[in-house]
């Protein structure tokens, strides 16, 4: 048992105590199955068969051992229990300090998110601005009857548009799923920015021709 004891004292972590624990029930089992023995032994020196003050003696011994397993196993059980709440205490009060640093992280992206839309917003006034210019522009090209003068904004805006594009990241909440809906409006043909019909989409009024048989 001094064995038992000094791996008890060693014990820190709830690991700790439940190796220990499975090695005191080992020597539990072995214990009880051998108290079976002693029990048929002091039987038999009942009835005659060899010294009955040895076999009743031998069989106090281990009931004291099995006693003395049971209370050390029960021990270990609290302070494996005690270890288990302790370590858990200390995972929620890591947790809670990597949240708050998680937590000023998102702020700062939320303070550069704002600063971003901000300057997107001043680039869209700009952007609208020379869009409409040069519509008026074109408009007294046409009216000039110079129309080779005007200039395409469907190109241009075509031209601006083009590159490769960010990937979502494969979770994605459903807020961040919008948020990045909205944000591709303003570049995709026919979106917020286009109000071209996107393309392949129907044009209204326009009607398909019905089709023939051919005989």
């Amino acid at each position: 048992m001094t064995s038992h004891a000094e791996a008890l004292g060693r014990a820190r972590t709830a690991a700790d105590f439940a190796a220990v624990i499975a090695l005191l029930d080992t020597y539990l089992s072995q214990a009880v199955a051998n108290r079976q023995n002693l029990k048929q032994a002091e039987d038999r020196a009942i009835l005659g068969d060899g010294d009955l003050a040895s076999a009743r003696a031998a069989l106090d011994d281990c009931n004291d051992s099995i006693a003395l397993l049971e209370r050390t196993i029960a021990a270990a059980g609290s302070r494996q229990a005690a270890a288990a709440e302790s370590e858990a205490r200390a995972d929620i009060a890591a947790l809670a300090e990597e949240i708050e640093g998680k937590a000023a992280l998102l702020g700062s992206r939320w303070r550069a998110a704002r600063r971003l839309v901000e300057e997107l917003r001043e680039e869209l006034f700009e952007a609208d601005a020379l869009s409409r210019a040069i519509a008026t522009a074109n408009g007294l090209f046409d009216a000039a009857g110079l129309p080779r003068l005007k200039v395409s904004l469907a190109a241009t805006r075509r031209a601006a548009m083009a590159g490769p594009r960010a990937a979502p990241p494969a979770r994605l909440s459903r807020a961040g799923l919008a948020a990045d809906r909205q944000l591709l409006s303003l570049m995709n043909s026919g979106g917020a920015l286009d109000p071209r019909p996107a393309l392949r989409a129907p044009v209204a009024g326009a009607t398909k021709k019905p089709k023939t048989l051919r005989g």
